[in-house]
């Protein structure tokens, strides 16, 4: 599974573990380096960017000692494809074996050892890009934030998690470096889709299903029906038949936002979906439509979502 599919980006072969434990400082994560036997230079690594992730296949040929303090704000899935490691955490080891997932959050302490065959494929996800996927960001997010299950689990029984990435590896292979970008978005959003149901979490084991009164989902229906318009508290107020401050707490209760932001948030799902489709001929004009005025402002809360500007959108759309 996944064997030799960033063959195409390897950037070290038979190389000193150093000098790939140097780049995985630089480009995966802080980490220190401890050898357990004879150093030889059996080292592989390879490396891709792909909409916001950074891609990598790691093979140390030695056995080895990888130690980090924590991730910062991102996550890592780490695949084992071969050999295996063990990872240490507060007395308790856990063995993953070839075939197996583990996501590793943000902020969480590494110690893992590996075997001199190990091999890895670990995808580094901003933390950012899975708050803002859009089944998260509509939702009610926990309050330390998405934190997964500290076990493996065999992806042999997420094939729609493997032939996505596999998907994505096929694309490296069929497109130009200038042309992979134009489908960069849709992959991303759906391999954040994807990690959310394949691996347990505070996410999904919380109700996600929002319980939504009556008067709610009325608001919530009408505010879908009517998104390109600029709806107000009042007309909300209105469609309900509720106060002011009773519809702030229903949208803080089941959403953990405001009104306001919640119709903001939805008009950008919306309009990024628009961009993806080819729905548009211009930026100014899809904002406009959807009643961002302040084009500036309107940049800058896109880009703040989705990590890139609308334009960069409209392009990866063809």
């Amino acid at each position: 599974m996944f064997s030799q599919q960033l063959a195409g980006a390897t950037i070290l072969h038979g190389a000193h573990p150093e000098e790939v434990s140097s780049f995985v400082n630089k480009h995966i994560g802080h980490h220190k380096l401890e050898m357990l036997e004879e150093q030889e230079q059996k080292s592989r690594l390879s490396f891709r960017e792909f909409a916001g992730f950074g891609l990598s296949q790691i093979s140390y040929g030695n056995r080895v000692r990888v130690k980090s303090p924590e991730l910062e704000s991102i996550y890592h899935l780490q695949v084992v494809t071969k050999g295996e490691c063990v990872w240490r955490q507060a007395g308790e080891q856990m063995r993953i074996s070839s075939g197996q997932g583990l996501m590793v959050n943000p902020y969480e302490k590494i110690d893992l050892e590996y075997s001199e065959d190990c091999e890895k494929l670990i995808i580094k996800v901003p933390e950012q890009a899975l708050v803002n996927a859009r089944d998260v960001s509509l939702g009610r997010l926990p309050d330390k934030g998405i934190r997964f299950n500290r076990a493996p689990i065999d992806l042999r029984l997420c094939p729609p998690l493997v032939k996505i990435i596999e998907a994505v590896f096929s694309e490296f292979d069929d497109a130009e470096d200038e042309d992979i970008s134009a489908v960069g978005a849709p992959y991303r959003d759906i391999i954040l889709k994807k990690l959310l149901k394949a691996f347990p979490s505070n996410w999904s084991c919380q109700d996600n299903a929002v319980v939504c009164s009556p008067s709610l989902e009325k608001m919530i229906r009408y505010i879908e029906e009517n998104v390109q318009r600029n709806i107000g508290i009042e007309e909300l107020s209105d469609v309900s038949n509720m106060s002011v401050r009773s519809i702030y707490n229903a949208f803080s209760k089941a959403y953990s936002t405001t009104p306001k932001c919640y119709i903001k948030q939805l008009k950008l799902q919306n309009l990024r979906a628009d961009l993806l489709r080819g729905r548009c001929r211009n930026v100014t004009q899809i904002a406009l439509d959807y009643g961002f005025s302040h084009l500036g402002r309107f940049s800058s809360d896109y880009r703040k979502s989705f990590g890139e500007l609308p334009s960069e959108t409209m392009r990866m759309a063809g």
